[in-house]
């Protein structure tokens, strides 16, 4: 259980970081806010066309008596929707990552600088990154996929339903949203996809303390946008430590700064107190 306050750390110093950051975290904004657009437009109409989808997809329900067609017509609208949201916590960190590659990779770079020690690049093309990305996406989805339609089914089970299953739906969210963010880290480490799965199986419960309070904050798409850029920073913290390295300190970053100034930190290649500028 210590693990799942780990993850949720790693959570928290990722905003702190771009608070303290301040052009960073408006670099990080942009992509976001481009995703925001299309996918607002695209729930707002699954909001207006739920009530018809549902009504086509039961013809049989036609003839029921009230309230027996309500309810069930109710329930299996309120199914969709869920199901939506469900899909768009994870379609819209994919999409906007891969919208947003050269601008998170930047940030990740940036907090590795920061952090001391190498700072990995992948030494790919543009178009080989995002083709890695969208390929990495969409197997992510596909899996995404294959527990979203098992935990829709689930859903139609009285009591088990309306309450073990929104929270499995929400933990297979957040494990997914962590994978996601945390790719843009790995990949600059040429961490391939079944590997990175494996290292975050093995800290499952950080995962799920990262990305689960994540996934709950990104329902609402305009936190979503403005939690983006802190948590790839904070995903970056936790990639460098799933990859094991982090030395063991958990000092915050002004603390570190401030053992760097007095001279009783070691600055690896001469050259790790230089910050650079988004670009």
């Amino acid at each position: 259980m210590r693990d799942l306050g780990v993850g949720f750390g790693y959570l928290v110093k990722g905003q702190k970081w771009v608070g303290r950051h301040g052009r960073w975290f408006g670099f990080g904004l942009l992509p976001g806010l481009v995703t925001l657009v299309l996918y607002a437009g695209a729930l707002v109409g699954l909001g207006y066309g739920a009530d018809d989808l549902a009504a086509w997809a039961t013809p049989f329900a036609d003839d029921w008596s009230s309230p027996w067609q309500g309810m069930f017509r109710g329930t299996l609208t309120a199914l969709v929707v869920a199901l939506g949201l469900f899909l768009a916590v994870i379609t819209f960190t994919a999409v906007t990552l891969l919208v947003g590659q050269p601008f998170y990779e930047s940030l990740s770079e940036e907090v590795d600088r920061s952090e001391g020690g190498e700072v990995p690049e992948s030494g790919l093309p543009l178009w080989r990154e995002l083709w890695i990305s969208a390929r990495d996406s969409l197997r992510i989805l596909v899996r995404v996929a294959f527990y979203g339609i098992l935990l829709f089914a689930c859903g139609f089970i009285p009591v088990i339903g309306q309450t073990v299953v929104p929270v499995l739906g929400f933990c297979v969210s957040g494990f997914f949203l962590a994978e996601e963010l945390t790719a843009v880290a790995f990949q600059r480490r040429g961490v391939e996809l079944k590997e990175r799965l494996q290292l975050l199986r093995g800290r499952r419960m950080a995962v799920l303390g990262f990305g689960v309070p994540l996934t709950l904050a990104f329902i609402v798409p305009f936190v979503a946008v403005f939690l983006m850029p802190g948590a790839v920073a904070g995903a970056t913290l936790m990639a460098r430590e799933l990859g094991g390295e982090t030395g063991g300190d958990d000092r915050d970053e002004n603390s570190r700064e401030n053992d760097h100034s007095r001279g009783n930190l070691p600055s690896s290649g001469g050259d790790q107190g230089v910050h650079h500028l988004p670009h």
